[in-house]
């Protein structure tokens, strides 16, 4: 299995463990990604859930100009713009309520575990919507410039500005709730 691409195809071709398979590798990060948009987990679940459901009911076309993993968080990301436009008057939960409304299981608890990553989380989560995706994709997903210039539609100059922009602004957020750089 390479990057999710052999089983999109093999899912295409009547394989539904293909499709399995994507979900498995990719449910995870899709999600803590669509929440950097909408603040809520819950709703960033149905969202992934929306992306793949897309994925088995339209079988959308990969053209391979891209990584699978870019192509299938910009799918995920048109289905979460559809969606902020149609909600647009929607309420956003601040963080400290969200922590209250989440389960047992709830994945942004498990994926952020120390104090560091809490405060480094609640600093992201301070930011303008857009340094909070670039830093999230870039440094979190670990996606090159380019491919987060793809699922962003910005070009790579506008993606490096975003980045050290964000950066900077990352960096005055942490200092300011007191986070200690180790050495």
């Amino acid at each position: 299995m390479d990057n999710g691409e052999s089983s999109y195809r093999r899912f295409l071709s009547g394989d539904n463990e293909g499709l399995r398979e994507i979900i498995h590798l990719y449910r995870q990060g899709l999600i803590l990604y669509i929440n950097s948009f909408v603040q809520n987990i819950h709703i960033a679940e149905e969202l992934a859930e929306d992306t793949f459901w897309e994925l088995m009911c339209k079988r959308p076309v990969f053209s391979g100009k891209s990584s699978f993993k870019t192509w299938l968080y910009s799918v995920g990301r048109n289905i979460t713009m559809k969606y902020l436009k149609k909600h647009s008057k929607m309420n956003i939960v601040p963080l400290e309520i969200q922590e209250n409304l989440a389960d047992e299981e709830d994945i942004e608890r498990s994926y952020i575990r120390s104090e560091d990553k809490r405060m480094l989380h609640r600093a992201l989560h301070s930011l303008k919507p857009e340094y909070r995706q670039i830093l999230y994709l870039t440094s979190l997903e670990g996606f090159s410039n380019s491919e987060a210039a793809l699922i962003m539609k910005k070009t790579d100059r506008q993606i490096r500005s975003l980045i050290y922009n964000a950066k900077k602004a990352l960096k005055t957020e942490l200092e300011r709730s007191g986070f200690k750089y180790e050495n």
